[in-house]
């Protein structure tokens, strides 16, 4: 016995020893040692194709087409929002016949290629309609939808393509299948994050005077976020975002397959995300009808507590407590999710009015847009703080011992943003914020009540 254990100390000893050590520095180039491996591995021009379709294509395309269109549509084509939500559902028809272009693509290959021309295809089927809407102020509506919907027919077509090739070397390289499919949603997650922040830059200024209206508000942008109403909201809205370490939602998966955790099918997974959704419903009813005039200081100190402290369930799920209380793993999952999905939003909605509010005259788009990437930026942080905590744990896909001083230090830091309240602006919701001659900004555009789209619609509202 004595023996087999010195045997143990031993092994264990090298494997200590032959354990890479990760510095600072190593975190930093682990993304492009990613990349690296990946077009080592499975070829540079599959991992381009993939960061072309789903980061360009329809991470930054579709964020751009998005906002453009709708704003075409109601300002240039002068169509009223039913009429606008129909064409917009003949745009969509191409991707609900996507399995036709995937046959296509594998049945009927183009100079003995079955993906490559396919790509080059869909590239000129997305470009030239657009171009040729571009290129006419004031087209007659059918036009318009038969340009979308074929610009949209390209976009199915190369996500179909992209998506035969990510399952073909999925089945190949059965080993890189998971990464592939983060390389996706990485890829399409950047895209749409700067395709929407440029989106209100792009709408704002594109006009007969691009250049002065360019600089105008960016100069209006720059003087607003010096000033200390404005900035410290925002470094709260960061601090707060990047502070939440999101690390047990990514952990959930590998928890529950685990002999650790409670054993949840995918169907049931599935289910307690959607059931969980009816707590941010519930944190939206009562925001309205209950806490939405009361000071934005005071809501966002009683969100963040009350963010950490429901935290503190999933503390009880991984230390199987529930199970001690008599509550199943299931209806305890689903409460769970739902409180998390309750103070979530009631944590959220206090600074996106209050985000609302920061923003100048004539700007609203893009400075609103500013201040959402600078929470998202915060929500980037997170993962990337969340994912250092879990390797300083050393918390693996199959050892989860330390999975409960990874969730506790995550709720105390979730209620670290407390120590900054001070921040958040005990300010009304119902006052103004910003100072006069900010409101009063030349890059403000005054609209009389006719010219606005949807005046008579509030006006009804209002009437009630």
């Amino acid at each position: 016995m004595v023996e087999e254990e010195n045997q143990r100390t031993v092994l264990k000893e090298m494997e200590d020893i032959n354990e890479p050590k990760f510095g600072f520095m190593d975190y930093i180039w682990a993304p492009l040692n990613w990349l690296k491996m990946l077009a080592k591995e499975l070829h540079w021009s599959f991992v381009f194709g993939v960061m072309i379709v789903y980061g360009f294509s329809q991470g930054l395309g579709g964020a751009l087409n998005r906002v453009g269109m709708e704003y075409y549509m109601k300002d240039v084509q002068k169509v009223q929002p039913s009429e606008a939500q129909i064409y917009q559902g003949f745009t969509s028809i191409p991707w609900m016949v996507k399995p036709i272009y995937g046959l296509m693509t594998d049945v009927v290959p183009i100079l003995g290629y079955h993906r490559r021309p396919y790509f080059i295809f869909a590239g000129v089927l997305g470009i030239v309609p657009m171009l040729f809407l571009s290129f006419h102020k004031k087209m007659h509506i059918f036009f318009v939808v038969l340009s979308l919907a074929t610009g949209s027919t390209g976009a199915a077509i190369a996500d179909v393509t992209v998506d035969a090739c990510v399952a073909q070397n999925s089945n190949k390289h059965q080993h890189l299948a998971p990464d592939m499919q983060s390389l996706c949603s990485l890829s399409s997650s950047t895209g749409s994050l700067l395709g929407f922040f440029l989106s209100g830059l792009l709408v704002h200024f594109i006009g007969p005077k691009v250049g002065q209206k360019f600089l105008d508000a960016t100069r209006a942008m720059t003087e607003t976020i010096k000033l200390q109403d404005v900035w410290r909201p925002c470094l709260y809205l960061y601090l707060s975002n990047s502070l939440s370490l999101n690390i047990y939602d990514g952990m959930f998966y590998w928890y529950t397959d685990s002999d650790a955790g409670p054993h949840f099918s995918q169907e049931f997974v599935g289910y307690i995300l959607s059931i969980g959704s009816a707590g941010a419903i519930l944190g939206s009813l009562i925001y309205q009808y209950a806490l939405k005039d009361h000071q934005f200081r005071d809501l966002c100190f009683w969100g963040q507590l009350l963010l950490g402290l429901s935290g503190m369930l999933d503390l009880i799920l991984v230390s199987r407590l529930n199970l001690k209380f008599g509550i199943p793993d299931h209806l305890f999952a689903v409460l769970d999710e739902c409180a998390f999905q309750f103070v979530g939003r009631l944590k959220f909605m206090p600074l996106l009015v209050l985000s609302s509010k920061l923003c100048p005259p004539g700007i609203e788009g893009t400075f609103f847009a500013l201040i959402m990437s600078i929470g998202n930026i915060g929500l980037f942080s997170s993962s990337w703080l969340g994912g250092f905590l879990i390797h300083v744990l050393n918390i693996t896909r199959t050892r989860f011992d330390n999975l409960w001083v990874a969730i506790l230090i995550r709720n105390i830091a979730r209620i670290s943003p407390l120590l900054v309240i001070f921040l958040v602006p005990r300010t009304d919701p119902n006052s103004c914020i910003l100072p006069s001659q900010v409101s009063s900004s030349e890059t403000a555009e005054t609209l009389d009540d006719d010219e606005i789209e949807l005046a008579s619609l509030m006006t009804n509202v209002d009437r009630r």
